[in-house]
């Protein structure tokens, strides 16, 4: 492969994102002409929220640089993860995540033929698996595990040993998946440079490691599953989102700490940008791009905006008018100057995010069997049980000759039922049956 076009698929695989480590190692890949392969592993544990569109939008550029993608559905660490799902859990929950991830890659153009799903479960059992796993076991400090974990596995006061083997088992995953890189969030780098240490010492290879930044929350700090108030989820309504958002922080002139501004940084200028391309032609190794996409593939820029933009603000014109921007630094460097007001930013993005979700939820709405899955994955813990009738008594009546009122037949003896023991009436119910004989 020609020099240049190597060049252009490292810059393709590694554009907007937060760090890389072992680069280099790709690189060398893309000159000999091969097809470099990765993962991104995801543990089905709370409801996946928008946050998710930063790694899902990502892997449009690993496809147009030719890489071969695998989804792990890290349904083993779910349940490790200090038992944030049960195990009865997982199952469904695993299922109800591949659901969402499908809808989002349809959404976003990416053809999912070109995407691999799997099951950790269905190799993390394995002798082999579990053979290395003691191996590592056998070489790792307390110490260095817990503190792989630190910013993955959920922190508490008395940790299960549950967590401490998860960061060694998501190092192992690199090599039973059998890839060239890892992708995540960089709050996985513990966890990558956990596995650039000790996979070597098994014998492995050392693999290269990319990592997007993090969305911030709708409050400031981390968009988490955990927390309703600093996510949006994939299927909230439009009225939960614009109210959502309309309650997000976001101090006028402040374009550090906000999430709604991160969030347009993040995810609707990215998106934007690859809609813009994919209409210029620009999908590189990836022909199938955009071709089964479902809902609105334009750009989040208004009818008749200038030529490039990433991003439109709606005003009226005694407002100003109209605001767009190509970008995300236009648009920071107003709101600082106070020339965007928070909101019209507001309005804006949530309007853009209803427009995301759209097709979406519409999926999940004609899909009796995803509606089925969110119905076990996660039961409303408020739901009162229901309450199981009593089976009304049908009445049978006697046969001839029996019953309460009978009477008996010439040569028969009364049935006298037998009292209750102790009861005083016994020598009498006795006497009366002997005498009718």
């Amino acid at each position: 492969m020609a020099a240049s076009d190597a060049d252009a698929k490292y810059e393709l695989i590694t554009r907007r994102l937060d760090e890389v480590l072992g680069g280099e190692s790709i690189k060398a890949i893309l000159n000999e002409g091969r097809s470099p392969k990765c993962y991104w592993g995801t543990a089905p544990t709370g409801r996946p929220h928008i946050g998710y569109f930063v790694p899902l939008a990502k892997i449009a550029d690993f496809l147009r640089a030719g890489v071969e993608v695998k989804v792990l559905l890290a349904d083993v660490h779910a349940f490790l993860d200090n038992l944030k799902a049960p195990l009865e859990l997982v199952a469904h929950r695993t299922k109800y995540y591949q659901h969402v991830l499908l809808a989002v890659f349809r959404s976003l153009g990416i053809p999912t033929s070109k995407l691999t799903f799997v099951e950790g479960s269905s190799y993390q059992l394995s002798k082999e698996y579990n053979m290395d796993n003691y191996r590592l076991c056998a070489i790792v400090s307390e110490h260095d595990a817990k503190k792989a974990g630190a910013e993955v596995v959920k922190q508490v006061e008395s940790p299960l040993l549950s967590g401490l083997l998860y960061p060694g088992l998501q190092a192992l995953d690199e090599q039973y998946l059998g890839v060239d890189f890892q992708f995540g969030g960089v709050d996985q780098r513990k966890i990558f440079t956990f596995a650039e240490l000790y996979l070597p010492r098994l014998g492995y290879a050392k693999r290269a490691h990319l990592m997007n930044p993090m969305v911030p929350g709708l409050g400031g700090g981390k968009m988490s599953s955990s927390d309703p108030n600093s996510k949006i989820d994939f299927l909230d309504p439009p009225a939960t989102i614009r109210k959502k958002i309309k309650s997000a922080f976001c101090e006028e002139g402040n374009s550090e700490n906000n999430g709604v501004l991160s969030f347009v940084e993040a995810v609707l200028i990215p998106i934007s940008q690859l809609r813009i391309e994919r209409l210029e032609g620009k999908t590189g190794a990836d022909s199938e791009e955009g071709q089964n996409a479902t809902g609105e593939q334009r750009p989040f820029a208004e009818e008749g905006a200038p030529e490039g933009t990433v991003f439109s603000i709606t005003r009226k014109e005694e407002f100003g008018g109209s605001l767009h921007y190509k970008t995300f630094q236009e648009m920071k460097d107003d709101f600082s100057a106070k020339k965007l007001h928070p909101k019209d930013l507001k309005i804006a993005v949530a309007e853009a995010i209803v427009k995301l979700l759209e097709p979406i939820q519409k999926t999940f709405e004609e899909s009796e069997e995803w509606k089925e899955i969110e119905k076990l994955a996660y039961p409303d813990p408020n739901a009162k049980p229901d309450k199981k009738k009593k089976k009304e008594k049908v009445y049978h009546p006697p046969p001839p000759g029996k019953g309460k009122n009978a009477k008996p037949a010439d040569g028969e003896p009364a049935v006298v039922p037998a009292p209750p023991p102790g009861s005083d009436v016994v020598a009498a119910a006795v006497e009366v049956a002997q005498g009718s004989a």
